[in-house]
């Protein structure tokens, strides 16, 4: 059990979010920091794994927003880094459409559908727009143009799990670019998360060794109050801070992982849930050979079936790997859950049935498989924000604004640009610069308080001084020995005079100490 001095600021979670604050303030001379993490790595979302003999992303995977007015910020970590990436173009996916007998749905067949669904869901979110009380209308019940066909069901699926998300984030496409880069490093993805704890945590071999990173740290309870935060731990550890940056996800808030004592005020947990939590699951799958198309244009293909999002969107890593022979399959949302939920093996079968559909059957058995489960891992809830089209500028102020001195961070937190890696990352930058802005308020109000309070007191230390009357002591000895007293009585008035005067000397000594350690009011 951990039991640490009082730390300036403990930042829970290490995420890209809580490494770039925690960066941020260290940066800034607050040493004695603490990073405090549920899992036995940092990245958070960010994770790698090696799979078929090479890396693969299970979480976060791509730079998105490249190549614009702006530079991306991630982008320009990875290229510090010379991080391996490899350009993704979706544009050519609706073109490669198979239905359940193997066929590519013709071209123009599946162009009039994509026009369809776009036209279908910007009047659904006109209509939204409109009436927000609607949008509790289309959890329950299909709108009167809801797609029908499986070619239909399949654009949708890809118009809003992967292009038009309820509410994307366009800010990302305007400011930084149109283009996305598939991370296709051995070092991952995650690889850009060390490189930044290098600068200000003590690396050794490619590992942090600094012990102000404490690894397998489950925070279940935040105690806070005016004057700190206490933070309890799964495994009975405690520690206090002046200020906690709580890292962790918008699935771990509405969770029950992590207790406030007092409880969080209405106004934020309300905000909490306003916002959705997606569910983006990416199945790997390694083949003996490869059997599928390769080529310009080929990297992402669709099946179109009679459940939406039932194994839809499949991408192949010939490009990231040539020769990997291994193709992904991504899953969202209610999918997602239901194959968390479901042993690997019947994972697998369904994903077989569905590739033998396309590609006949005699295409071989898959000799691996690999499921992330982000739903059912209590440190993560979930994949990414999203939040709703009628979110308004009040819930964004809220759900990121400090509750006492606990400052909340995360890619949720990030009006611009949530649900992306750079979202994460310069919301953490902006929790750090507000943090340290805070910090150096609180510093101004102590001093302002023990000036205020300083110069009574030390005028109280000299009036006391100047008012013991050191001739009176002097006085009553003198008049002992003119009337012969004894020794004995002699001695005794010198000991209460010096004690007299030590007493004085002692509480003048306290009033001056008690000036200059003036609790904050």
């Amino acid at each position: 059990m951990d039991s640490p001095s009082r730390s300036s600021v403990i930042v829970i979670g290490a995420g890209v979010s809580g490494i770039s604050a925690a960066k941020v303030l260290a940066e800034k001379g607050i040493e004695d920091l603490l990073i405090l993490e549920a899992s036995d790595r940092i990245g958070g979302r960010i994770r790698k794994e090696n799979f078929g003999g090479v890396s693969v992303e299970l979480g976060a995977g791509w730079i998105a927003g490249v190549g614009g007015k702006e530079s991306n910020p991630v982008w320009d970590l990875a290229a510090k880094s010379s991080l391996r990436t490899c350009f993704s173009d979706y544009s050519n996916a609706r073109y490669n459409i198979y239905d359940r007998s193997g066929k590519i749905f013709p071209s123009g067949i599946a162009a009039d559908s994509y026009k369809r669904a776009v036209e279908s869901a910007i009047q659904q979110l006109r209509i939204q727009e409109a009436n927000p009380c609607s949008r509790d209308l289309y959890k329950v019940s299909e709108p009167p143009s809801a797609p029908k066909t499986p070619i239909e069901l399949a654009i949708d699926f890809i118009l809003h799990d992967f292009e038009m998300a309820e509410v994307e984030p366009i800010s990302t496409y305007v400011d930084f670019g149109e283009r996305e880069f598939l991370v296709a490093d051995e070092r991952g993805y995650e690889h850009l998360l060390y490189k930044m704890a290098e600068d200000f945590l003590f690396t050794s071999g490619g590992k942090i060794l600094d012990s102000r990173l404490k690894l397998n740290k489950v925070v279940r309870e935040l105690q806070h109050s005016r004057n700190g935060v206490t933070v309890i731990t799964e495994d009975g550890s405690v520690y206090d801070a002046d200020y906690v940056v709580l890292s962790v996800s918008i699935g771990v808030l509405q969770s029950d992982l992590i207790s406030f004592n007092p409880s969080l005020p209405r106004w934020k947990t309300e905000a909490i849930q306003q916002c959705d939590v997606m569910v983006y699951t990416k199945i790997f799958l390694k083949f003996p050979y490869k059997f599928w198309p390769c080529g310009p244009g080929k990297e992402f293909f669709i099946y179109a079936h009679e459940r939406r999002g039932y194994y839809t969107f499949w991408q192949h890593m010939e490009n990231a790997y040539p020769g990997s022979n291994i193709l992904v399959v991504t899953l969202t949302n209610g999918e997602s859950k239901r194959v968390e939920a479901q042993p690997d093996g019947e994972t697998l079968k369904e994903a077989m049935e569905v590739l033998r559909n396309m590609f006949g059957p005699d295409i071989p058995d898959a000799t691996d498989i690999l499921v992330p489960r982000w739903y059912n891992n209590r440190f993560q809830r979930g994949s990414y924000s999203n939040y709703p089209i009628i979110t308004n500028d009040q819930d964004f102020h809220d759900i990121k604004t400090p509750v006492g001195r606990i400052f909340f961070t995360g890619e949720h937190t990030s009006e611009r640009f949530s649900g992306y890696v750079h979202g994460g990352y310069l919301a953490g930058i902006g929790t750090g610069k507000a943090l340290l802005e805070e910090m150096e308020k609180d510093k101004e109000r102590k001093s302002e308080s023990q000036t205020f309070l300083l110069e009574p007191l030390l005028a109280l230390t000299e009036a006391l001084r100047d008012s013991f009357d050191w001739s009176a002591v002097a006085a009553e000895v003198a008049a002992a020995a003119a009337i012969g007293a004894g020794s004995a009585a002699m001695v005794l008035l010198i000991q209460i005079a010096v004690l007299r005067i030590v007493a004085q000397i002692l509480f003048l000594c306290f009033i001056k100490q008690l000036c200059f350690h003036i609790p904050n009011p």
